[in-house]
């Protein structure tokens, strides 16, 4: 019986481990991204990078020569020199092995979003960032990438690109597949077959509120404070009253 038992719960646990793989596939969780640009975007134009990306796909995306070899060091001298522009300041440089290839994660820092074109990493995209009224309006267009012959580098011809795009205030519009992720997330995908062989890239376009949720958040926590102040005091005030009254009996 207790064996029987035992079964049933073995074969409950594989069948919620199923649903919970299939469920993290649709919603991008357990997503390996051969290439992805993660921005965070300020209401004053700034922006905050990150781009993560094998050896081999930065090769064939933006047409650089890094070493592909699984058994060379990745330089981090030659990527921060390849990122690092009058327009976008390398902060920092992960990496990581998968799949016998090597990664890196490059975050990059930008005072104006609509100049980060003029970086040979980003030379790729055109950016806009403007102000309609109370709305404020985002658009990236992707061309072409390099289409560089990296060689065999194990690729199954299941990988992904992403845009990936975090912004500060409630979102109005957007064009993206999924709609977004986790509140102000949204992500833009490609298969990184096509992205090599030109398959066009729909213009990735957000619309957000001129009010941030920081900020939003903040005066909403200012007011919670009052509040409890004012109360605080007339609890105060009431307890006092109350003991005044009793004396005078």
């Amino acid at each position: 019986m207790r064996i029987g038992a035992a079964a049933t719960v073995g074969a409950t646990l594989v069948l919620l481990l199923a649903v919970a793989a299939a469920g993290c596939g649709r919603s991008g969780v357990f997503r390996q991204y051969e290439y992805e640009e993660e921005m965070y975007l300020s209401l004053d134009g700034s922006a905050i990078l990150y781009v993560n990306s094998s050896i081999p796909a930065l090769n064939a995306l933006r047409g650089t020569s890094f070493d592909t070899r699984p058994n060379a060091s990745v330089d981090r001298a030659a990527v921060r020199a390849y990122f690092s522009t009058p327009v976008s300041r390398v902060t920092d440089i992960g990496t990581s092995r998968r799949a016998n290839r090597w990664f890196i994660r490059v975050r990059i820092e930008a005072d104006d979003v609509r100049r980060l074109g003029e970086a040979p990493a980003f030379a790729w995209s055109t950016y806009d960032f403007r102000r309609e009224g109370d709305v404020y309006v985002f658009e990236q267009s992707v061309r072409n990438a390099a289409g560089k012959d990296v060689g065999e580098v194990g690729w199954k011809g299941n990988e992904l690109v992403a845009f990936r795009l975090h912004l500060p205030s409630r979102i109005t519009f957007h064009n993206t597949a999924d709609g977004p992720l986790r509140g102000n997330i949204l992500r833009w995908e490609q298969p990184l077959a096509d992205r090599l062989q030109g398959v066009p890239l729909t213009t990735l376009e957000a619309r957000m509120e001129g009010e941030s949720i920081l900020y939003r958040t903040l005066v909403l926590f200012g007011v919670t404070i009052v509040a409890v102040a004012i109360t605080f005091a007339m609890a105060i005030w009431w307890l006092v009253r109350r003991n005044v009254k009793t004396a005078e009996v």
